[in-house]
């Protein structure tokens, strides 16, 4: 029944290829589409070979009850034995690049460079030489939150060695790919894997300390981004002229009715600005306003000093500048107001809140996406890169996550192919009317896989995998139209009849075609 799927998926992009596209609806030339995935929720094997326990295999071993269907990722997806048909769905949307992560206990079990598996090795070589021989650029996440649980014993990101093990992993990593691999994350989001782990315990290791742990491992990991970056700067740039940076998941923040952009703006400087300031922005540090808040509350709680431990001028310049594009993970908005007195204050989703005394709605007429933080405002994403160009200047952008997630496994998946339309259309906006160098856009995600606290509930795939099974991937609608935005490379409309609203107009040019696919399907399974 795969391949019916497959064969009515292609005859829908053929209809969808009809479509003659606006000027203002074509991506620049240069333009870069791709998908996304991360090692630890797709891979499994997680004790094949030498691999080692990351954190979130103990995690979700010996804590099942905060994964919210009490899974793990031994399997997952299965990508470590099925990394060819992972590379098939690459091939089948058309991707010009794939973004994965390497497993650091993977690539070192003792997650220091003393020993390097040779299956490990092995298996990143292939998918990578994989890639490039199906004409796909890949483009990989060195650290995407699986830290070596032999580390975490050792205090993991809150232990300023940290530094240092992250960068000689580093250097392992590119020493081994660097010679195939042109673009580079040194770090995934370490807003959530700092303050999701140690201000709300929810994300591995679970160490709550939201006073002291959150902060130590905000620093140490942007010490770790720079040490990196400036490893690939001087040690590998100029034999492979590749490109580096780290990935920054941030949340739109706009003022509540009735509340000036100032409280929105402490917002994002908290969201966007902690792990962005330091390396983007021309003085570096913290953003100002944001230690100036935390030292006046560290003061008021009888802490000697901030919470927020200082960056030496030495490594203010250390760490600014090292950056060649910004990557953009965007989701969703929120509504910021000032918190009312003796208002309590939830920590979920944005961890900030009770440091910065402030609440957090949305507005009514944004959708609502299964997922209990997740809610729907795509021309956020707009703003979001407005911002940042406001902030840092005429930095190149990449978005490099983006997408939707529903609870519904099935594979005419309508609202996450209006969710990629809606989206695309406000990237498209950014660079012909805000004039921001965005160069290239990364759904999230290639195929349902383990997500992180939430199991596997959530279905982010553009390509259904069946857990129950052989883990068999399965295209959705989604993949189709995107695969149509690829080839025309612009931004088109999906045909009338797989129209969310369904509209009665429907043209006979898309009634007909859908006849025609299923007269097809029904000829061939007989």
């Amino acid at each position: 029944m795969k391949y019916y799927v497959v064969l009515l998926s292609v005859l829908i992009e053929r209809t969808w290829s009809t479509n003659d596209a606006p000027q203002q609806l074509k991506f620049p030339p240069w333009f870069k589409f791709g998908a996304a995935t991360a090692a630890h929720q797709i891979e499994g094997a997680w004790n094949v070979s030498d691999k080692t326990p990351s954190v979130w295999d103990v995690f979700s071993h010996e804590k099942p009850s905060r994964i919210g269907d009490g899974s793990n990722g031994d399997v997952a997806c299965d990508s470590y034995h099925l990394w060819r048909e992972d590379i098939e769905m690459v091939t089948h949307l058309g991707l010009h690049f794939y973004r994965f992560s390497i497993s650091w206990p993977r690539l070192l079990p003792s997650g220091f460079p003393d020993r390097i598996s040779s299956a490990g090795r092995r298996y990143y070589s292939e998918l990578i030489d994989g890639l490039l021989a199906a004409g796909v650029e890949p483009v990989v996440t060195v650290y995407h939150w699986d830290l070596p649980q032999s580390l975490q014993d050792l205090g993991g990101w809150t232990n300023p060695l940290v530094v240092d093990w992250f960068a000689d992993y580093a250097r392992v990593v590119f020493s081994l790919f660097a010679d195939r691999v042109k673009t580079w994350i040194t770090i995934n989001e370490p807003l959530v894997f700092c303050d999701g782990a140690y201000t709300m315990g929810v994300y591995a290791p679970g160490v709550l300390s939201p006073d002291i742990g959150k902060y130590l491992c905000n620093r140490h990991a942007l010490l770790a981004h720079a040490k990196a970056w400036r490893i690939y700067d001087q040690e590998f740039r100029d034999r492979y002229r590749g490109k580096i940076s780290l990935a920054n998941t941030i949340t739109w923040y706009e003022p509540a009715d009735g509340e000036t952009d100032d409280v929105a703006e402490i917002v994002r400087q908290y969201g966007g600005g902690i792990f962005s300031h330091p390396i983007f922005s021309k003085k570096g540090g913290w953003p100002p306003v944001i230690a100036k808040m935390i030292a006046e509350n560290s003061r008021r709680q009888g802490y000697p000093k901030s919470r927020l431990p200082p960056f030496t001028e030495k490594e203010i310049k250390f760490i600014r500048g090292t950056y060649d594009f910004y990557a953009l993970n965007y989701y969703t908005s929120r509504v910021v107001r000032r918190a009312r007195p003796g208002e309590t204050i939830d920590a979920w989703p944005f961890f900030g809140a009770p440091e910065l005394n402030v609440s957090l709605t949305v507005r009514p007429e944004w959708k609502k996406a299964p997922p209990s933080w997740f809610y729907i405002n795509p021309v956020g994403i707009r703003h979001q890169i407005r911002w940042l160009k406001e902030q840092y200047g005429d930095v190149e952008v990449l978005i490099a996550e983006n997408g939707y997630a529903s609870h519904d496994p099935t594979a005419h998946d309508m609202d996450r192919v209006q969710f990629y339309k809606d989206h695309l259309e406000q990237v498209l906006l950014s660079i012909y009317e805000d004039g921001v160098n965005v160069t290239g856009f990364t759904a999230w995600s290639l195929m349902d896989n383990y997500e992180w606290m939430d199991g596997y509930v959530p279905k982010f795939g553009l390509f259904a995998v069946d857990f129950n099974d052989q883990r068999t991937r399965s295209p959705r609608t989604s993949a189709s139209y995107y695969a149509a935005i690829i080839r025309e490379h612009a931004l088109i409309e999906p045909p009338e009849y797989l129209s969310v609203t369904q509209n009665a107009t429907n043209t006979n040019t898309s009634y007909n075609s859908l006849i025609l696919s299923f007269v097809l399907i029904v000829y061939f399974i007989k």
